[in-house]
């Protein structure tokens, strides 16, 4: 971030209007249009997004949503909110992304819906996985993944609702705050209802299209304060404008990356691009022997790294477990390298220079 996300928000602030209202307006529409999609709906979170999305579905209890095991807890924590069952899928070995073979063999008649997450940025197989889902409804967990596409398609549109992080270490970065893209009216009505408590009418709209009784509203059902405002959405205006350039920037640092780590031959490295999958390349993660002393090492040169992650389905608050072979053996090996649009070539290369002289010293 810089001097135009200052400006923007100083903007907001001197406008006296820094909640919901025209700037965050203004970002649905450009972020929809940016997902060629009809509508989006500013959220404070993905994980917001995510269980309005369930809502939008009416997902409740006796219901089962299929999510992946690697992936961060939102995504099954969404599930639980609305009394649903999470249902774990396997992952890809190689992409991490679900299992499509799995997801079939998870599928029963409670099935009401299953997310697929974007990991890494690269599009799931979605053309693989609406085959075997049936009719199910597909909510694209695009929180690592703003930009990318998918047979030339951007995510977000790609099933029934796309949901977007916009949190700090994002590709379109807010502070924090998240969005739906939808093409269904009535689902986009519904959900600005939701995210205002119920309530059919944001104060913006009453004070500004409504001549008399401006504070009248009608409530139908009950729903969450869990809103976007013009302060994150001004800043996310800015950040859209800068997404094609950081982004491109994104991907110079993994091709060093593939370039740099390609003949180390302990390392497994995320698949490249390709005519059908352009990643948006939120992070760059490899498979590794000796994960965590690699992770020390690099952290003793002053290497931040992180994991992306822990398989979820292990994680006590689910109950118990399942056995989830594919990504119980990945979970000890995934590494996140460091990966941000301000990362010089000299830094990457340092990286580099230092898992290449682990593996050398082992």
């Amino acid at each position: 971030m810089g001097q135009e996300e200052i400006d923007a928000v100083a903007e907001v602030i001197r406008s006296g209007w820094i909640g919901l209202g025209p700037r965050t307006a203004e970002f649905e529409r450009r972020f929809a249009e940016f997902c060629g999609v009809r509508f989006a709906v500013g959220v404070n979170s993905a994980t917001a997004a995510l269980d309005l999305a369930l809502k939008l579905l009416h997902v409740g209890p006796g219901d089962e949503v299929i999510v992946p095991t690697i992936t961060f807890v939102s995504t099954a924590h969404a599930v639980a909110y609305n009394g649903a069952r999470p249902v774990f899928a396997d992952v890809d070995p190689v992409t991490v992304n679900l299992d499509v073979a799995d997801v079939a063999r998870k599928l029963t008649p409670k099935t009401k819906a299953i997310i697929p997450v974007h990991y890494g940025g690269r599009p799931v197989d979605m053309d693989a996985l609406r085959e075997v889902a049936a009719g199910v409804s597909l909510i694209e967990d695009c929180a690592h993944a703003a930009g990318a596409r998918y047979r030339g398609l951007p995510v977000g549109g790609l099933g029934a609702i796309g949901c977007f992080s916009f949190h700090a270490v994002k590709n379109l970065a807010m502070g924090d705050g998240g969005a739906l893209t939808l093409n269904d009216a009535a689902w986009c009505e519904r959900a600005r209802r939701l995210r205002w408590l119920g309530i059919d009418k944001g104060t913006w709209d009453r004070t500004v299209l409504d001549q008399a009784y401006w504070w009248q509203y009608q409530v139908d059902e009950i729903g969450l304060k869990c809103h976007m405002n013009d302060i994150a959405a001004s800043i996310g205006l800015v950040q859209l404008d800068k997404l094609p350039r950081t982004n491109g920037r994104r991907r110079e640092i993994v091709q060093r990356y593939f370039a740099g780590l390609a003949d180390v031959a302990a390392l497994e490295l995320p698949l490249p691009d390709d005519d059908a999958y352009q990643s948006a390349w939120h992070i760059f993660q490899i498979k590794c022997p000796d994960r965590d002393a690699l992770s020390v090492h690099l952290q003793e040169q002053g290497i931040a790294t992180g994991v992306h992650y822990a398989p979820i389905h292990l994680y006590r608050c689910y109950g118990d477990p399942p056995v989830l072979k594919q990504a119980e053996a990945l979970g000890g090996r995934l590494l996140t390298l460091p990966l941000y649009p301000d990362l010089t070539d000299d830094q990457v290369d340092y990286v580099i220079e230092n898992i290449r002289a682990f593996y050398r010293n082992r």
